[in-house]
């Protein structure tokens, strides 16, 4: 990478080092000297190997799973520790950007969680973000630094066009993935439905109705994330019943959270397609799931801040 000027320099919490170092090899430079360590009673220690000062700096690290605020407290404290060794800009490269899902008050005096993550994130010396498919968009609203969001639909749909299925639908697995499942239908050129469900209670879905033609067809449902993976099995059993075909999903954030892996060995999904915005714990890696990496356009756009470019056509 052309690195003339101002200096490039790129570090990574334990959350996901082996995207940073995919990204890192994508960019032709080597990953910081940063070493991130936890002492015995819990608090974490980060010591940086090597001048920052006045560089433009990225940091990646998604706050996900296992270790959510492990992960989180490692982003917060690495960015500290880059300004307060004069890193002349900071970017937080957060694939997976954790308490997406609080993102409003549901019921009375209910925390708005993904707010305070981007307070925390601001105040502890970021000058950006750049994140991945956001669970709610108006979450780019809650930071009072530049955000740029990138989405992963490009990724998984290059995937399925090569696949060259036949008489496919692309399928929401709820009213609120409409407009993303149109997205990813433009892009396969195919027709969508709708699974109408309820919930209960978290992480507990109900299916109800399926709106659109899936009788004899083969489907995708597409979701931004699958955590305990209810809301996706039970779909594509409702589409089984109402005569689908071979039924696949994809998604960008693979939470697979408690009993998620062994729903998916059991359902009605011949391939569940996943980006690598999280790592795959290895039992993880089952043989109906298919993990693609986002290095390339993660590296795309770290290139395009360093260089002032434009991030927005990358998707036109």
């Amino acid at each position: 990478m052309h690195t003339q000027g101002k200096k490039i320099k790129i570090f990574s919490g334990n959350s996901n080092p082996e995207l940073a170092q995919k990204i890192c090899s994508e960019l032709g430079i080597p990953l910081g000297d940063a070493t991130v360590k936890t002492f015995s009673d819990g608090e974490i220690s980060v010591n940086i190997g090597e001048t920052v000062r006045g560089a433009d700096v990225f940091i990646i690290q998604s706050v996900s799973p296992p270790l959510v605020n492990k992960y989180l407290m490692e982003l917060l404290i690495l960015i500290d520790a880059l300004k307060r060794a004069s890193a002349g800009r900071i970017t937080a490269v957060v694939p997976y950007y954790g308490y997406a899902r609080q993102d409003r008050k549901a019921k009375a005096r209910d925390p708005i969680s993904a707010k305070l993550v981007a307070n925390m994130i601001t105040k502890a010396g970021a000058d950006r973000v750049l994140t991945m498919d956001l669970h709610a968009a108006q979450i780019q609203g809650y930071f009072d630094i530049p955000v740029d969001h990138l989405v992963g639909s490009p990724i998984l749909s290059e995937y399925f066009i090569d696949k060259k299925i036949e008489d496919l639908v692309v399928v929401s697995p709820d009213l609120g993935s409409v407009t993303r499942a149109r997205d990813f239908a433009d892009r396969l050129n195919c027709s969508i439905a709708i699974i109408d469900k309820t919930r209960p209670e978290a992480n507990v879905s109900e299916i109800m109705n399926v709106i659109g033609d899936i009788e004899g067809k083969n489907v995708i449902l597409i979701d931004d994330m699958i955590d305990t993976a209810g809301t996706i099995t039970n779909g594509a059993a409702a589409l089984r019943e109402m005569g689908a075909k071979e039924i696949y999903a994809c998604c960008t954030h693979a939470v697979l959270s408690g009993p998620a892996i062994d729903r998916i060995k059991k359902s009605e999904i011949k391939e569940l397609v996943v980006l690598d915005t999280i790592k795959l714990a290895d039992d993880m890696r089952v043989k109906n799931i298919t993990e693609l990496t986002v290095s390339r356009v993660f590296a795309e756009s770290i290139r395009r801040i360093y260089n002032n470019d434009s991030i927005s056509t990358l998707f036109d």
